[in-house]
């Protein structure tokens, strides 16, 4: 459950980096939404893991 939600907030973060890119945003906030979105997917990516 919690991998979805994570999941779709990386869809959000990409969707702002994307939307800032089009707005001519500073690069630094382009970068972070993307770095977020990356965490985003990698902590949704380690919810799936079997615990040990």
């Amino acid at each position: 459950m919690w991998s979805l939600l994570l999941m779709g907030l990386a869809g959000l973060l990409v969707g702002g980096a994307i939307s800032f890119r089009q707005q001519k945003s500073p690069r630094w906030l382009q970068i972070v939404f993307y770095v977020l979105a990356g965490m985003s997917l990698l902590a949704a990516y380690l919810l799936t893991l079997p615990a040990s």
